[in-house]
């Protein structure tokens, strides 16, 4: 699809609106790659699946979406030689527990969401992985369970490190009067004794850390020096084993990784489809049906970014015509009118319920091209009028049946009579290629052009001529007019003679 265009109709902006419905990485980058789908079926597709997700949200679901929370960071380092730890296994739990609740809710909703409940089927158990995290997993360490080697290590500790403590208590029961506090602290991973700095010869031991006064010094008294030694010994002994079990886990999440990219795969895809359901919600949008015919139908249409002050708008293309030309006075929303079409027309190609009314009707189109604004480029030191020429250009060579063209205020900016026979032209041109098309003009002659010419039709955005405000509303069938000496009379022109 046509970047320019998209600009134009500020579906970048629509997609960061669309974007703070997601949850996940994963749903952000879907939606970040997000572009209009391009055939009739692909779009119905995704707009039944966002319709379904509308229909358990309007249920008052909740959906459990598992969390990907540190699992990005897991996925980068997969197949790198990285040993993960008992924290990146307790996340990789955690989500595979959430995908089985995922995959037993949307099971559960087979009637209410048949085309999306089919995803969560797809997802992987990952049972072996899942269960020997469990064996081996508990509490955010490696468990005495995991292995046999382990289990009989961690009870050497556990024998030493009691009898470290019971000398020390006895220690500390015969020199309770040189202590600064009667109390065990650790220093370089060895338990020592805090004495005053005065009397620590009196214990025979090392001293390995003083307090920050000085009047403190931590003493390994020497007869727990040997018993230190060998917890130190035992320890490594530990950190071995659990480096093993560590290992041992990371060879069986790395064998999995393909099915565990699957089930991230899908948690982003769901995260995906109920964001643009919640977007949705927030438009006020509905299901709208796709015509195979060439025929765009809709009422009470509004832009996404004008919900609240838009006049709902009702127009009609296809059918008897494919060309629309619009008229009617500055301000009196023919530009909102071209840019709520186009926009609504990508959103509806991109899977999302729209702010229409029932029934309303779009057409699929390959091409959406606009040419709205100046488009004027300061580097290429393009005025108005030469800017959209070119835009023009490149419109009438890619024009076909299958594209939806958007003129606003089509060869402004040149002499009216050049730009008048210009236009037609350009008109003539398009619509011979299939087109369909809209545009705005303050040409009177192109009314004239549209109430003749087979194919075109005059609408005309309505003005209430007595207070002379625009009522936004577009009518279709009937041309319009500027009402500019009325407009700048009102405005303060009046002294000027006209």
């Amino acid at each position: 699809m046509d970047q320019t265009t998209m600009i134009m109709l500020e579906y970048d902006k629509m997609k960061e609106a669309l974007r703070d419905y997601a949850v996940s990485y994963e749903g952000r980058r879907h939606i970040d790659e997000l572009e209009p789908l391009t055939t009739a079926s692909a779009v119905r597709r995704a707009l039944d699946e966002t319709a379904e997700a509308k229909a358990l949200l309007d249920k008052g679901a909740s959906v459990p979406l598992p969390s990907l929370e540190g699992i990005d960071r897991i996925v980068s380092l997969l197949h790198t030689g990285y040993l993960f730890d008992e924290q990146d296994f307790t996340a990789v739990h955690t989500f595979l527990h959430s995908c089985g609740q995922l995959r037993k809710y949307m099971a559960g909703k087979r009637d209410i969401a048949p085309g999306i409940s089919s995803y969560a089927s797809s997802m992987q158990e990952l049972a072996k992985l899942k269960s020997e995290i469990e064996r081996c997993i508990r509490f955010g360490r490696v468990d005495d369970q995991a292995s046999k080697n382990l289990e009989r290590v961690r009870k050497k500790i556990a024998i030493v490190k009691e009898r470290i403590q019971k000398k020390i208590a006895a220690i500390l029961s015969r020199h309770g009067s040189i202590l600064q506090e009667n109390l065990v602290s650790v220093r370089g991973g060895r338990y020592v004794i805090p004495v005053k700095r005065e009397y620590h010869k009196t214990i025979k031991g090392s001293v390995l850390d003083q307090s920050t006064s000085g009047q403190t010094v931590f003493v390994e008294p020497e007869e727990v020096a040997h018993l230190q030694n060998e917890l130190g010994m035992h320890e490594a002994d530990e950190a071995r084993e659990e480096g093993i079990v560590l290992s041992a886990l990371t060879g069986l999440l790395e064998a999995a990784s393909a099915d565990l990219l699957l089930n991230i795969d899908i948690t982003g895809t769901y995260d995906f489809i109920f964001a643009k359901a919640k977007y949705s919600r927030t438009l006020g949008g509905n299901n709208v049906l796709l015509s195979d015919s060439g025929r765009i139908k809709v009422s009470g249409a509004r832009h996404p970014f004008m919900l609240k002050t838009m006049v709902p708008l009702r127009l009609e293309l296809g059918g008897g015509y494919r060309s629309l030309i619009i008229t009617g006075p500055n301000t009196g929303g023919k530009t909102v009118a071209l840019k709520t079409l186009g926009l609504l027309t990508l959103m509806v190609q991109s899977g999302l319920l729209v702010p229409v009314e029932d029934g309303s009707t779009f057409t699929v189109f390959t091409k959406v091209l606009s040419a709205i604004g100046d488009g004027q480029s300061i580097e290429q030191s393009l005025s108005t009028f030469s800017a959209q020429i070119k835009r023009l250009i490149g419109m009438v060579d890619a024009a076909d049946r299958h594209t939806l063209l958007l003129i606003d205020e089509l060869a402004a900016g040149t002499d009216p009579g050049e730009g008048m026979s210009l236009s037609i032209a350009i008109l003539e041109e398009l619509s011979n290629r299939g087109a369909m098309i809209m545009v705005t003009t303050h040409f009177n002659e192109l009314k004239t052009f549209a109430a003749r010419t087979p194919g075109f039709q005059n609408a005309r955005m309505e003005f209430d001529v007595e207070t002379l405000e625009p009522l936004y509303r577009l009518t279709i069938g009937e041309a319009g007019q500027s009402y500019a000496i009325q407009i700048a009379t009102k405005l303060g022109m009046g002294g000027c003679s006209i």
